[in-house]
């Protein structure tokens, strides 16, 4: 039977008097049941991995690893499919610079347009966005995102392109989810569940439109950038590598708030507002 090493974030520990523990990914430890099964043969086949057999004993604890998850087929990190590798990034530089670095370090072909921002004089059309055929658009803004701005992004995902995003808000931003089909969750969808969820759904929409009095203006730090950057590139390459959802909320029914005063990131669900039922005619 084919085994591969322990998946990353899954470790092994001996404890003097006790056998063997294992520490999960979520940091908890569980005892180790080896039975009968060579403890040190154990621990290099789930350091080394092999396809070469196994006696009984050893053969059903690396059974019992195998169907909590703790064991990988195939390499550890999934390649970028080459289908999915160009990826667009619109906005501002101090967030797309960073992003940019990281997608190619992970096997992909970022395309930067740092020209287009919340400053510029008009929204971008979904053929603009559709040019050069890209798989994937990011578009990251240092400050709120102007009413519509992201409407005709909102369409890509009809165009078989997936759609992701991140705003700044004052010492706050947001990662919207991935949105990859029809059905998924749009920059409109989150503007609606925020504007129903807060009592001050004027304020809001008012500082969304503008205009805005401020004292100094925020700037974002290096962490703070390279903190977004990396949410961004993780959920980008989970969606293009299949790999599964590792969080209690879905990817693409999640929005991210990140505190970029404390590097805090705490994770919201949200689903798509489903269209309003046209009004029906009145008999006359």
């Amino acid at each position: 039977m084919s085994r591969s090493r322990l998946v990353p974030g899954v470790e092994i520990v001996a404890v003097p008097g006790r056998g063997l523990a294992v520490r999960t990914p979520a940091g908890e430890f569980f005892s180790v049941r080896t039975g009968d099964a060579d403890e040190d043969a154990l621990l290099s086949l789930l350091t080394e991995g092999t396809t070469a057999p196994v006696d009984e004993g050893l053969d059903r604890v690396l059974r019992a690893f195998e169907e909590a998850g703790y064991l990988a087929e195939g390499p550890l990190t999934p390649e970028w499919p080459a289908a999915r590798r160009d990826i667009r990034i619109l906005g501002d530089p101090v967030l797309t610079q960073p992003l940019a670095v990281q997608l190619a370090g992970l096997g992909a072909r970022p395309r930067s347009t740092p020209v287009v921002t919340a400053s510029g004089s008009s929204p971008v059309g979904i053929e603009d966005l559709l040019d050069g055929n890209p798989s994937a658009v990011v578009w990251c803004l240092d400050g709120p995102v102007p009413d519509g701005w992201w409407d005709a992004a909102d369409r890509l995902p009809e165009h078989g392109v997936a759609w992701l995003r991140c705003h700044r808000e004052g010492w706050q931003a947001y990662v919207e989810p991935v949105a990859a089909a029809p059905g998924d969750v749009t920059s409109a969808h989150v503007r609606s569940r925020r504007l129903a969820a807060t009592p001050a759904h004027r304020e809001l929409a008012a500082y969304w439109s503008g205009p805005r009095a401020s004292g100094a203006p925020v700037r974002l730090t290096v962490p703070a950038a390279t903190l977004l950057a990396a949410l961004l590139a993780d959920d980008l390459s989970r969606w293009a590598t299949g790999a599964p959802d590792t969080a209690g909320v879905p990817a693409r029914r999640r929005l991210r708030r990140v505190d970029l005063r404390t590097l805090t990131v705490t994770e919201h669900p949200v689903l798509p507002v489903p269209d309003v039922a046209p009004t029906p005619k009145r008999n006359s």
